[in-house]
């Protein structure tokens, strides 16, 4: 039992970085790709190799982390249920967890050769991580918010602008706690903004 609870100075770590964690960094500039950044990142990703193409289009779609991404074998794609299947980083436990995608990138996904060991990726994610703020750079995206990451916020972000349910949001970002996930649906205060049209 001693080996699964965490000690009271992790505990307190964790929540500490929780209190600090926020879509916008020290100068407030957002994290995350907004929906019209989202749009050019995808079109011209369109232009690029098969791999890359379905690279950027799995990060925008799933909010994967770029490890999580690029772990990914045709054995972590269900074709019948067009979802995705990762294993989830940072967790002291082996956790997988699936996200549904749209068919189309299920059909790219299983377009493209694979590796000896079965990955879609033979790249290391430095090169990986260059490919997509690459395209952010070539579409006008800079700051904090052109990288991979910045797509990972963008799907947070996303899906709690669509009112997509705090407890499915948490399942598909792979968030070990809600109070991470609840930094994006307090960030999109849709709520917020109605109260605030009134008085407009």
């Amino acid at each position: 039992l001693a080996e699964t609870v965490a000690a009271p100075e992790e505990v307190a770590m964790a929540f500490a970085a929780l209190d600090h964690w926020q879509v916008y960094d020290e100068t407030g500039r957002r994290k995350y790709v907004n929906s019209a950044e989202r749009g050019r990142f995808l079109e011209a990703a369109e232009r690029l190799p098969p791999e890359q193409r379905a690279l950027c289009a799995l990060l925008v779609f799933t909010g994967c982390r770029i490890s999580e991404a690029l772990a990914l074998t045709r054995d972590h794609v269900d074709v019948e249920r067009d979802t995705i299947t990762f294993r989830t980083l940072k967790r002291r436990r082996i956790v997988f967890r699936m996200v549904p995608v749209p068919e189309s990138l299920v059909s790219m996904l299983m377009a493209l050769p694979v590796e000896p060991d079965g990955r879609f990726w033979g790249v290391h994610r430095t090169t990986a991580w260059r490919w997509v703020r690459g395209v952010m750079l070539q579409v006008g995206i800079v700051g904090p918010m052109a990288c991979c990451k910045g797509c990972r916020h963008g799907f947070g972000m996303r899906a709690a602008a669509s009112n997509v349910p705090p407890n499915l949001i948490q399942r598909w970002l792979g968030h070990a706690s809600p109070a991470t996930t609840a930094v994006y649906l307090d960030a999109v205060g849709l709520e917020e903004r109605l109260f605030a049209s009134r008085m407009w």
